[in-house]
C-alpha cells in the first residue's frame, strides 16, 4: 500500500465510530410519527434516557451549563483520545486538517451555511469575544447589548470600552413581551448614528425567552448596524437555520445542547466581514480565510472529532423531535407552576418565545437559597439566577428528563408556598 492510499484509508479514522445499534430499531419504529405526538410517549423517551448514564445521587436539571454526553459519543471521544494518541505527530501533520474540515463541512450542514463561514472554536465565550474584541473600533463608536445578555460578553464590552473609548448602550429586553414589535423596538431605540455592532442573545440563557432574530438582523441592518448573535444555548436545542436569521456573526457552544465534549463551539462570519475582524491571535492565512481568526495553535484533535459523533446521535434522534419533547418537559411543568400564586414565572407563556428552558422563582426568596431547598430537600439540582431582572432558579431539562422527575419539581415548588 503506497503512503498516499494509507493516508486515504485512515483519514477518516475520527468519522468512522463503531456503530451503537440499540437505538436504531426504536426510531426505525416511530419514523412515521409525528414530532408533537412523539413529545409525550413516556416509553419511547424512556428508552432515550437509557442511552445515558445518568448520576441517581439528585435529578439533573442543569443542562444548560453542560448538557452530559449518551454513553454513544462518550465512548467515541474516548476511541477518539486513544486514536490519535496512538498515531501521535502524524496523525496532526498529515490527517488532523482533512478531518477537521469535515467536520466542519457537518456542522455547517447543520447550521444551514457555508462550510467556508464557520470555524470550529471552544466555546461562546472565544467566538463571540473574538467578534468584540476583533472590531476596528475607534473612539465614540458605540455597541449595543443587553443587561440579559451572558456576563463574559458584558465583560468584552466594558473591557473594549476601557481600551478603546467605546461607549455601551445597554437595554433591558421586555421579559414578557406583548409582541415581537416592542423587542425589536426596544433595540432599535438605542441604534444611534454612531452604532456599529449589536449584540442580540438568540435564546436568553437566563429566563429561556426565544428572541425574534431575522427581525432585529433586518432592522438593525436598515440603519447600518452588524449584528452578532449569541446562539450559546439554541443549537442543537431547537430547529433554525442561521441563512435565514440574517446575522452578521453567530456563536455558540456545542457543549450545551449538541452534547459534545467540553470544549466544542463555533463562530460563523458573514463572509463579506470577514476582512472588518482582526484576529485574536496573529495568523499567516489570508484575510478571506475565516481560519485566519481561530489561529490558537495546537488544540484536542480528539474532542474535534467527537463533534462528528454528537451531530450523529441528534441526527438520529432527530431535531425536530427533540425541539419537540424539550418544549413539552418545559410546558409541562411551568403550566402548572403558573397557577402557583407564590412563584413567579421570568419566562414568556406563548409556546413559539421559548423551548426548553424556563425560570422560576418563589416571591419573597433569594434564588440562592430557592436552589439549595431544591437540592437539600427534593434532591434536585438547579442553577441559581440573580442578575437582569431575574430572582429564580432555572431550569433546564434534556431528553433523558423524566416526567416523573418534573413531578417531583413540580411538588417542590408546592411546597415552597
Amino acid at each position: 500500500m503506497n503512503k498516499r492510499d494509507f493516508i486515504k484509508r485512515i483519514a477518516l479514522v475520527g468519522l468512522t465510530a463503531p456503530a451503537f445499534t440499540r437505538l436504531d430499531g426504536l426510531l426505525a419504529a416511530v419514523e412515521n410519527r409525528s414530532s408533537i405526538e412523539l413529545a409525550t410517549d413516556e416509553d419511547f423517551w424512556a428508552k432515550i434516557r437509557a442511552a445515558y448514564k445518568l448520576k441517581p445521587d439528585y435529578i439533573n436539571l442543569e443542562s444548560g451549563f453542560y448538557c452530559i454526553q449518551p454513553e454513544e459519543t462518550l465512548e467515541n471521544f474516548i476511541r477518539h483520545v486513544r486514536e490519535v494518541n496512538y498515531h501521535g505527530s502524524y496523525y496532526m501533520r498529515n490527517l488532523r486538517l482533512e478531518n477537521k474540515q469535515r467536520i466542519t463541512a457537518k456542522l455547517a450542514e447543520m447550521a444551514d451555511c457555508s462550510a467556508d463561514e464557520l470555524v470550529i472554536t471552544r466555546n461562546t465565550t472565544e467566538s463571540l469575544d473574538t467578534i468584540i474584541g476583533g472590531v476596528d473600533w475607534e473612539p465614540g463608536d458605540e455597541a449595543v447589548l443587553a443587561n440579559q445578555d451572558y456576563g463574559a460578553m458584558r465583560s468584552m464590552f466594558e473591557l473594549v470600552e476601557r481600551r478603546y473609548g467605546v461607549v455601551r448602550k445597554v437595554i433591558d429586553v421586555p421579559m414578557l413581551p406583548q409582541s415581537d414589535q416592542e423587542i425589536v423596538d426596544t433595540y432599535a431605540a438605542a441604534i444611534t448614528p454612531k452604532t456599529r455592532l449589536l449584540m442580540v442573545c438568540h435564546i436568553i440563557n437566563i429566563t429561556g425567552h426565544i428572541l425574534p432574530i431575522r427581525k432585529i438582523c433586518d432592522m438593525a441592518h436598515s440603519k447600518g448596524v452588524d449584528v452578532l448573535v449569541d446562539g450559546a444555548h439554541a443549537f442543537g436545542h431547537f430547529e433554525f437555520s442561521i441563512e435565514d436569521l440574517h446575522c452578521d456573526y453567530y456563536g455558540t457552544s456545542l457543549h450545551k445542547w449538541l452534547s459534545a465534549p467540553l470544549g466544542a463551539g463555533f463562530l460563523y462570519v458573514k463572509k463579506s466581514n470577514f476582512s472588518k475582524i482582526w484576529p485574536m491571535f496573529a495568523s499567516p492565512k489570508d484575510s478571506d480565510d475565516i481560519t485566519r481568526l481561530n489561529h490558537t495553535g495546537t488544540h484536542p484533535a480528539h474532542t474535534d472529532l467527537a463533534i462528528a459523533n454528537a451531530i450523529e446521535f441528534h441526527n438520529r434522534i432527530g431535531g425536530e423531535r427533540k425541539e419537540a419533547r424539550l418544549r413539552y418537559l418545559q410546558n409541562y411543568w411551568t403550566d402548572q407552576a403558573r397557577e402557583m400564586d407564590h412563584v413567579t414565572l421570568f419566562t414568556p407563556k406563548e409556546r413559539h418565545r421559548s423551548c426548553g428552558i424556563a425560570n422560576a422563582g418563589i416571591k419573597g426568596m433569594e434564588s440562592s437559597e430557592m436552589a439549595k431547598k431544591l437540592m437539600d430537600e427534593h434532591g434536585i439540582f438547579a442553577v441559581s439566577i440573580n442578575t437582569g431582572g431575574v430572582n429564580g432558579c432555572r431550569i433546564s431539562p434534556n431528553v433523558f428528563t423524566s416526567i416523573d422527575e418534573l413531578d417531583t419539581l413540580v411538588s417542590a415548588l408546592k411546597s415552597m408556598g
